[in-house]
């Protein structure tokens, strides 16, 4: 059993801020907003053991599938039986939790209304899951006009799960988790990385990068699931990420974690990273996210 966090106590940021100087609609606005907060921390309980039913599912067949069990769908990117049949399983679960939301999967795409979207990664790292690594995760969010409001991601091999309602901060395992730190600096991060493989036209932007990189603070990771290396940036065990090509479905989710419990999340120049459309998310703690925004802004010019 995946464990629920502690009872949710601060609402969730006043939706339809454009309404705020007309009292009717604003307090509409704010019933509206309340009752989303009230829809979110009620399905929590029931999207964790649709997440825990799907990882049940995964271990099932972990280490037991034969070499060629799975396909190409592009250049070096896997998919097998276990990602479809895992996302089947959340597709069924998650849609009638919140009326009208539609669907965005990585492997069956777009359904529905994109307004109001679970995202979902049935299996981010599955290269790792098919070599018989156990460095996997199952990645959910429910996103509202392109801002995550809503995530969970879960590591089914050691039971972790991070799970985030936006304005309530960020939970481990049930709890909350503290706060990163606001005064480490760039000489003291740990850095992690992903191979930009969907990306042959900067591989030499990339390499150049993680080299100043790697002499800037205590080394750099690479681990083979985006959603895992944000989850483990939210709570402060690296300290600072970058990568390029990313999708919605692998960090829609860590990307409300971060947020709300310090992280600073970017695009090289500094604005709000864009999911939907940057290429680029550079994402670290406060203080080291300058030096950090810095190199790969240099590098990828």
């Amino acid at each position: 059993m995946i464990p629920l966090p502690r009872k949710l106590s601060h609402p969730l940021p006043q939706q339809c801020q454009s309404l705020r100087h007309f009292g009717l609609h604003r307090h509409a606005a704010q019933a509206q907003a309340a009752t989303m907060q009230d829809t979110l921390v009620a399905i929590l309980p029931r999207c964790l053991e649709i997440i825990a039913k799907a990882a049940a599912f995964q271990l099932e067949h972990f280490r037991s599938m034969p070499a060629g069990a799975d396909d190409q769908k592009a250049a070096r990117e896997m998919v097998s039986f276990v990602d479809v049949e895992t996302e089947k399983i959340l597709l069924d679960g998650l849609l009638p939790l919140v009326d009208g939301a539609g669907f965005f999967g990585e492997e069956s795409g777009k359904s529905g209304s994109q307004d109001l979207v679970w995202i979902v990664d049935p299996l981010d790292g599955t290269t790792n899951y098919l070599s018989g690594l156990d460095h996997f995760s199952i990645s959910v969010a429910l996103v509202h006009h392109g801002q995550p409001i809503f995530g969970v991601v879960h590591k089914p091999v050691t039971k972790e799960t991070w799970s985030c309602i936006k304005g309530h901060g960020l939970h481990y395992n049930g709890k909350p988790y503290p706060k990163v730190s606001a005064t480490l600096t760039a000489k003291d991060a740990l850095f992690v990385t992903g191979f930009p493989y969907r990306s042959q036209d900067i591989a030499e932007n990339f390499f150049a990068c993680a080299d100043e990189v790697l002499i800037t603070g205590r080394g750099i990771r690479r681990t083979g699931s985006a959603a895992l290396d944000v989850s483990h940036l939210s709570c402060g065990w690296y300290q600072g990420y970058w990568e390029s090509d990313l999708q919605p479905y692998d960090i829609a989710a860590g990307m409300l974690f971060m947020q709300e419990n310090g992280c600073i999340v970017s695009n090289p120049q500094g604005q709000d990273y864009d999911m939907f459309n940057d290429r680029i998310m550079v994402a670290a703690l406060p203080m080291v996210h300058p030096t950090l925004k810095q190199i790969i802004a240099k590098h990828y010019a």
